[in-house]
């Protein structure tokens, strides 16, 4: 059994094949601890790598990254590898691969032939080798933490992935102000006109919390202050009055705010100068009527993009129906209902054109409208559209990067989900691309976030929302 020969107060941890398949980048990511491979571990990556799912993908990843760490150092493998030279720099600890076999006694209830077992079996042995050391098993798998735990052994999850680890401290991209929010940085407030608009200029404690394109709102006796940050420097904020989408006149395609955060949200899809734009929240709170509403504004009367792309990851709630038959746009249409649906409510705005009027107008749209599917991403450069993602909450970072990047000159992203109605295996709240991109993007001078609060769906929708 590979292992160190002085005690070191650093721990020594054993990586499950999941963790190396969920991020084959986890070898670099333990800093100045000791990571110890099972040969099992070895042998199930060697079983998954064939394919072109993200799993096999991974697999290979690992494998590869294992090779750079070893290759020309097999003399040192007993005593560990240093992973400072592969990693660069990212962990200082030492890489240890199982080079004898265990002879550890397992409770007869535990099968010897089953790999977790086996793993578990390394973890005792590194356990009794290292009375001193902490050696502790990381596991995607809940039931051998469960297994590692009732063995007396440390077990945790990886972590490291995982943006947040309460997603209740997530960015909502709205702050409430109170009165001692302007008696504490008012005090040298500069306002002034332009384009229309209303702007304060602050100084103060308070202002360098405030973050870029982060909507403000106070409540008021007659009227509430609801403002965006549009500049931050130091002690010094400038906030910008926003536009109200609340009154008739200035609806979008017939649809109006029913609330303050789908005022803020209409803010910025309608924003020229932001690029990306990140809407959460649960069932019913208008996320895709308000997009599509936007979107429809500015590619059919602005001309300011020249056609709408939707897409979402296609992951079923219930059994998958098997292969769909048609083109690309057909197969994707049966997970496209929520753009159906949404298309009904934005046609019916449209009172005085009659029947042939609508029908007409919704051809027109349906024709700039295009739905595709996420595996025919790669390498695309999009140019001046306006590019829907929906169900965000079901992607990883890695894949939603992959579709960010797709964006070219002149072309606006934004996301839709609710990271409570994850569907794809092994993805948490804390881990979701969705999650990831809202904490990496806030602050960022051209994009922005609203977590929307209130259900306008119907008073059903709502209930069932909070009860069930």
């Amino acid at each position: 059994m590979a292992a160190a020969r002085k005690a070191k107060s650093n721990k020594l941890f054993v990586l499950d094949t999941n963790v190396l398949m969920h991020d084959p980048t986890s070898l670099f990511r333990f800093e100045e601890h000791d990571i110890c491979l099972p040969m099992v571990t070895l042998e199930e990556l060697d079983g998954h790598k064939k394919g072109m799912s993200e799993v096999a993908r991974n697999a290979r990843q690992a494998s590869r990254f294992l090779d750079d760490i070893v290759s020309g150092k097999e003399a040192q493998i007993v005593d560990g590898v240093s992973l400072a030279g592969p990693s660069k720099g990212m962990a200082t600890g030492s890489l240890f691969l199982q080079t004898q076999a265990t002879k550890i006694e397992l409770p007869a209830d535990l099968p010897v032939g089953k790999a977790d077992n086996q793993i578990l079996t390394v973890v005792m042995q590194l356990a009794q080798q290292h009375p001193k050391r902490e050696v502790v098993l990381v596991s995607k798998d809940i039931n051998m933490r469960i297994k590692a735990r009732a063995l007396g052994l440390a077990a945790e999850d990886y972590f490291n992935d995982q943006v947040l680890e309460d997603t209740d401290l997530l960015y909502t991209g709205v702050r409430e102000i109170e009165q001692d929010f302007w008696e504490k940085n008012g005090k040298d407030m500069k306002s002034w006109q332009e384009g229309g608009r209303a702007l304060y200029q602050l100084k103060g404690p308070d202002c360098s919390s405030l973050l870029l394109n982060q909507m403000i709102w106070q409540d008021g006796s007659d009227k509430p202050f609801l403002a965006m940050v549009k500049a931050v420097e130091g002690k010094t904020a400038v906030l910008e009055s926003i536009k109200d989408y609340s009154h008739p006149k200035n609806a979008i395609w017939g649809i109006t705010a029913r609330n303050r955060e789908q005022n803020f949200a209409i803010n910025l899809l309608m924003n020229p100068d932001i690029d990306f734009v990140t809407l959460l929240g649960q069932a019913g709170t208008g996320k895709t009527l308000l997009t599509l509403a936007s979107a429809l504004m500015m590619t059919l009367e602005e001309k300011r993009y020249t056609e709408i792309i939707m897409t979402r990851v296609t992951v079923p709630v219930g059994e998958d129906i098997g292969f769909l038959p048609g083109t690309e746009e057909e197969k994707m249409m049966p997970w496209m209902g929520a753009l159906e649906d949404n298309l009904d409510v934005l046609n019916q705005t449209d009172g005085e054109s009659g029947e042939w009027g609508r029908a007409a107008t919704r051809d027109l749209i349906r024709s700039r409208i295009k739905v595709k599917s996420l595996n025919f991403m790669r390498g695309r450069t999009f140019l001046n559209k306006f590019l829907i993602i929906d169900e965000a909450q079901n992607l990883t970072p890695k894949q939603m990067k992959t579709l960010i990047t797709r964006a070219g000159p002149g072309t606006k992203v934004v996301c839709l989900g609710n990271i409570a109605q994850i569907d794809t295996p092994y993805l948490t709240e804390g881990s979701s691309g969705l999650t990831y991109v809202v904490d990496r993007f806030k602050g960022w001078s051209h994009s922005g976030h609203i977590t929307l609060q209130r259900g306008e769906r119907s008073r059903l929708a709502d209930h069932a929302a909070e009860v069930l």
